[in-house]
């Protein structure tokens, strides 16, 4: 294993550690997990063939150019510190995605003053480094995320119009979904 899948691998596993161990500090909440478990069986179902077809293996070659690698960690830390920045400043508001949580605040600051999602984009961001570095058969993976995220977005932002509907739609109208002055 060439030392930059070693760098992109031990940094995801410490960003999903980290992850873990903040979903103890939430608000709780109530997951409607019969309404989405369908997509999110689809979803890791196309994950598992894509796995098993060997979509995610490559050669390798991408490694060997330093200006790929260089962009693509810039990228990665990039986009899991913008993740981890909303995730801090969301605080105890944060959930797993598609959760209607107990007395919700509506937070437009920080980093949800350029983007409405922007732990969906920074992890978005991140993906795309690592397949700028590894292979770009890793865009399968920011794709299948992407779909998944956009799907989530929708679904929270509905719960958000719903609890918040004097604010909400203003922000909505302001602030771009995932990626600032774009989406």
């Amino acid at each position: 294993m060439h030392a930059v899948q070693v760098v992109f691998a031990v940094v995801w596993v410490a960003f999903w550690l980290y992850w873990l161990v903040a979903a103890f500090s939430t608000k709780r909440g109530q997951v409607h997990w019969s309404r989405y478990l369908g997509s999110r069986v689809v979803i890791v179902l196309i994950a598992i063939v894509l796995l098993r077809v060997g979509v995610f293996r490559g050669n390798g070659h991408n490694t060997d150019h330093a200006w790929r690698a260089g962009l693509g960690l810039v990228l990665l830390f990039l986009g899991l510190g913008f993740a981890i920045w909303a995730r801090v400043h969301i605080g105890r508001n944060w959930g797993t995605p598609m959760t209607k949580r107990e007395a919700p605040e509506l937070v437009t600051s920080g980093p949800y003053h350029l983007v409405r999602h922007p732990i969906y984009s920074g992890i978005l961001i991140a993906g795309v480094g690592t397949a700028v570095a590894l292979g770009w058969f890793w865009l399968t993976a920011v794709v299948l995320a992407g779909i998944y995220f956009f799907y989530g977005a929708t679904v929270e932002e509905r719960y958000l119009t719903a609890q918040f509907p004097d604010t909400y739609p203003a922000y909505k109208r302001s602030t771009k979904m995932l990626l600032p002055f774009v989406l």
